[in-house]
């Protein structure tokens, strides 16, 4: 049997401090390198997923924005993006700007490097969005829409952050569209701001882990997760982990919940349940 074990990162494999630590990370690369199938899913983008994974050896292509995508970590390279339809980014953009929300667009600048645009003008959460990312070196910043980048011929994502209250009822609204995937969820540390994400429809962690559980030929599937966008891919797993600081709807989804992700708890469960398969 092979046993493909998938872990989101933010507040999951990640700890209090946003890093994998030490001991996950020295756990997480000798099962890899012994075999076992280890990856992560995650609404990042390789620009900070590489950075994150420096000194972890994962085994398969990481799921990155959501399953927009998947990423070689040996090659650098984007694998299998779904794009946005144009029309539907448009459409998309028009509500966004309806709502006053202003989003950054994700646009692939060839296999290996995002442009991200967004207006010149940003809220604080934006900013230190923004702050935490621009010396990112996968990804580039333009402010302003004036040079292309997000004329949708390779948009990928539309990401937005403010109030929570706005950006729920723009969801709403959004998710009438057939041609989007709209993913919604509230910041672990500020519940009063929330995250959308949209991309083309189809798009989920549930099903780039499927495809790529075919892929290399798995017949079982581990996910562990924290937040409301981890659901999905909880649906579609044998066997669905929360961590002890997930959010309530994550917790009551679980088959199993395990200790916080601030003790290791993801890499030692790894541990744990693959010494038994």
């Amino acid at each position: 049997m092979k046993h493909l074990f998938v872990s989101d990162m933010d507040g999951t494999l990640l700890g209090s401090d946003s890093r994998v630590s030490p001991v996950s990370a020295d756990i997480i690369s000798r099962l890899s390198r012994s075999g076992v199938p280890i990856t992560v899913a995650t609404a990042r983008t390789p620009a900070s997923v590489e950075v994150l994974l420096a000194d972890t050896l994962i085994s398969v292509p990481a799921i990155v924005m959501t399953g927009a995508a998947l990423w070689d970590c040996a090659s650098g390279r984007y694998l299998r993006p779904v794009l946005l339809p144009p029309d539907a980014l448009v459409s998309a953009l028009g509500l966004f700007a309806r709502h006053g929300i202003n989003p950054f667009v994700y646009s692939l600048d060839g296999d290996s490097m995002l442009t991200v645009t967004h207006v010149p003008e940003m809220n604080r959460w934006e900013t230190a969005f923004y702050q935490e990312r621009r010396m990112l070196k996968r990804k580039r910043f333009v402010f302003g829409y004036d040079d292309g980048a997000s004329s949708g011929e390779s948009a990928i994502l539309v990401f937005g952050m403010d109030e929570a209250f706005k950006i729920e009822t723009l969801a709403d609204e959004l998710r009438r569209d057939a041609r989007l995937s709209v993913s919604c969820y509230r910041d672990i540390f500020n519940p009063a701001v929330a995250n959308i994400e949209v991309f083309a429809a189809g798009v989920s962690k549930a099903a780039a882990i499927r495809s790529l559980a075919s892929e290399i030929g798995a017949d079982r599937i581990t996910v562990y997760g924290d937040n409301l966008n981890d659901l999905p891919m909880f649906g579609i797993a044998d066997d669905a982990v929360a961590v002890a600081n997930a959010v309530p709807e994550v917790l009551a989804s679980a088959r199993r919940i395990i200790g916080p992700n601030t003790a290791d708890s993801v890499a030692l469960d790894i541990l744990r349940v693959s010494q038994y398969d």
